[in-house]
């Protein structure tokens, strides 16, 4: 941990040093919620987000904040490693040409409804009006990709093998269920005693009302579809490896690790719900993902199970600048020859791609330098062949 903040109603502990001035506001509105507990944790990758800035862990009594968990419900990575250890015996090319027509893109969704049986089970569909009414733009979105910083990315690990990693989360699904709770939240908000500023975006359900029930129901839904999407598409670019690598390849269990949800947990001895916002579990000898960027290496990780962070970590390394301030002020000739360089195959293709060019990142290795205490480095993977939504 870096440095704690005591001037707010419960104190804010960060894990770095270079928090932008929006974010920073954000962190000290949520310490200051006051169903907030015990303390707020700041990841070393947090940046502003949306009413809690992305990389904060939030836990509260009795209380479930939509906007804590954000619109992208369950997003998260999911990684495989493979049996190949030539990286050289590989066509990336065609690899990255197969799955960007295998597997749909940005706004893209499938031309049909996917199989329903690929579909989370186990939830009660009367009980979830929006995933009931979205439920058949779902099936097109199962093993879709989506756009912004998700990916599919061909890595080479420190252990000699060939890595698999996807970044996708719940796609339009969980965008719907949060909007809807969140507009809910408000509109309640607004009807009670102002306890909480309007203008913080920090909406919030009693966990004991039928509307926080159904949003918790609503999320976990979510959190499965995006696993199970996810799984779909790490199936599909399976099928491709094994098509090029002309069979003969076999794939360790998947990794999966989500970083946009909140769940019922214990800590320093009280049950309250922990809102995970851009960050992710890592209890102690849990295995997790901690992606880079394009043109930076990525991590697979072991939990240290520390308290302060409420068992957390960073779920990636931070954006540094805004989507639009990425395509004004990088180069993109040097962006694209820093790429290059390390011979990656990537996604830059014009200035419009520069919001997520490796330079509109933090440092990867900082952000895992700020961290040595919440996770245990196991594996380091380094880029390949980048697909990017």
């Amino acid at each position: 941990m870096k440095k704690t903040i005591d001037t707010e109603r419960i104190p804010v502990k960060m894990w770095l040093d270079d928090i932008e001035p929006g974010a920073l506001k954000q962190v000290k509105n949520v310490a200051n919620l006051p169903f907030a507990f015990h303390h707020v944790a700041v990841m070393p990758d947090a940046h502003q987000g949306y009413g809690m800035p992305i990389g904060g862990v939030l836990a509260t009594h009795n209380t479930v904040i939509p906007n804590a968990v954000g619109v992208d419900i369950g997003c998260g990575m999911c990684a495989m490693r493979t049996s190949i250890t030539d990286r050289g015996d590989l066509d990336l090319k065609r690899i990255t040409t197969l799955i960007r027509e295998e597997i749909p893109l940005g706004f893209k969704h499938h031309s049909k409804p996917q199989p329903e049986d690929l579909m989370p089970v186990g939830y009660d569909m009367e009980r979830m009006p929006v995933v009931r009414r979205e439920y058949g733009s779902a099936l097109r979105q199962l093993g879709t990709l989506g756009g912004g910083n998700h990916f599919i990315e061909i890595q080479h690990g420190s252990d000699g093998h060939v890595w698999v990693m996807i970044h996708s989360g719940s796609r339009n699904l969980g965008k719907q269920v949060a909007d809807h709770y969140n507009r809910l939240a408000k509109k309640l908000n607004a009807q009670w005693s102002r306890v909480v500023d309007p203008k913080a975006d920090l909406a919030w359900l009693p966990a004991d009302r039928e509307e926080a029930v159904r949003y918790m129901e609503e999320m976990n839904y979510c959190i499965d579809f995006a696993l199970a999407n996810r799984k779909q598409m790490m199936q599909v670019v399976r099928e491709i490896i094994e098509q090029v690598a002309d069979g003969g390849v076999t794939f360790d269990p998947l990794i999966n690790i989500a970083h946009n949800y909140a769940a019922l947990e214990h800590h320093y001895g009280v049950e309250v719900i922990v809102h995970r916002k851009g960050a992710t579990s890592a209890r102690e000898g849990e295995q997790g993902i901690i992606p880079g960027s394009q043109g930076s290496a990525s991590y697979i990780v072991e939990g240290r199970g520390n308290p302060e962070s409420f068992m957390s970590c960073s779920h990636g390394a931070g954006r540094k600048m805004g989507r639009k301030q990425a395509q004004r002020e990088l180069n993109f000739h040097n962006e694209v020859a820093r790429l290059n360089a390390q011979g990656i195959l990537h996604g830059i293709r014009s200035h419009r791609d520069l919001d997520e060019a490796a330079g509109a990142y933090k440092d990867i290795s900082v952000v895992m330098e700020n961290q040595t205490d919440l996770v245990n480095i196991v594996t380091e993977l380094k880029p390949l062949a980048v697909v990017k939504g």
